[in-house]
């Protein structure tokens, strides 16, 4: 029992590597949302126990602990006091709300980016190891600005050209992860479906293709094609990328998009049941030397194409 009487121990210095978040916020979101699942855990206390001193909900303290929802100031200062942590503890646990709460450099184009996409972009910048399923198009980290201009135009007919190149931009910039000091190891499994359509012509398509090879050849980056024999009972029909990291906070996330929305899976069960499906189709995806075959035979038949166009 403590001296208050609560029942409840002050806290030990929970094992969270704050550090290692590195101001960004997304990461820093996740570490604080560990670092105070760390201190309710010390405590013994359960999601409900919590809920009350933040007048909310259970989900509502769920999601702040796994870093789903932006964290707020009156929250956590509510939880500073309500845990009696150290004034110690409460300066780390107020610098990862600061750092929570800074403007990422893709925020100048939250005006041409719902916000699922944005939360990704920022989650993929904190990402130790990400991998993909794609059934329709390349994946945008794996995208030339021609392809990417032709899948943002085709998603939105009706959007001005100024918009559309915004959008281009930021995925251009985007891509600049790959090449990072802190690269993340990337396996894309493409089904064979994204090489045979012609997104934006053949001309486009070839120049798509011969960028996948190129970039296939980086030691972080795996392409893997998954023909259409091996993945007919394997595949699902939608897309899924899991982000794997190491900062501190879960270990990894499920990020599965749909038309005009994305869901976020974080809950442990949920996720291995998507990494298992993931598994499942990269063990009939092709290896990397047949993936390449496959890459070079659909690029010798677009510059056929592309000839006979001019």
């Amino acid at each position: 029992m403590s001296a208050t009487g609560s029942g409840r121990r002050t806290p030990m210095a929970p094992a969270v590597p704050v550090s290692r978040q590195q101001g960004r916020p997304e990461v820093a979101a996740r570490v604080l949302g560990e670092y105070l699942r760390l201190l309710r855990k010390e405590q013994g206390l359960a999601l409900k126990d919590v809920a009350e001193p933040i007048r909310g909900s259970v989900a509502k303290v769920s999601r702040l602990e796994r870093g789903v929802s932006p964290p707020k100031e009156r929250d956590i200062e509510e939880l500073i006091r309500f845990f009696r942590v150290s004034d110690e503890r409460a300066r780390e646990i107020r610098a990862l709300l600061r750092q929570a709460q800074e403007s990422p450099w893709w925020k100048q184009f939250s005006d041409v980016t719902p916000e699922y996409l944005r939360r990704l972009i920022g989650l993929e910048g904190a990402a130790v190891g990400i991998y993909t399923y794609e059934n329709h198009v390349v994946p945008g980290l794996l995208q030339t600005p021609a392809y990417a201009r032709s899948v943002i135009r085709a998603a939105l007919p009706n959007a001005h050209d100024d918009d559309i190149e915004r959008r281009v931009t930021l995925r251009m910039t985007r891509q600049q992860l790959i090449h990072s000091p802190q690269r993340p190891r990337v396996v894309a499994l493409l089904d064979e479906g994204i090489l045979r359509r012609p997104v934006g012509g053949a001309a486009v398509m070839c120049a798509q293709l011969e960028h996948l090879r190129e970039v296939a050849r980086l030691e972080n980056v795996h392409v893997r094609v998954v023909e259409f024999e091996k993945g007919a009972c394997r595949v699902p029909s939608y897309p899924i990328t899991r982000l794997h990291f190491g900062d501190g906070g879960p270990s990894q996330l499920v990020y599965v998009e749909h038309i005009d929305s994305a869901h976020y899976v974080t809950r442990a069960s949920e996720v291995e049941q998507y990494r298992v499906v993931l598994d499942k189709i990269n063990q009939v995806a092709a290896d990397r030397r047949r993936s390449r075959e496959l890459l070079d035979e659909a690029i010798a038949g677009y510059r056929e194409r592309a000839r006979a166009d001019s």
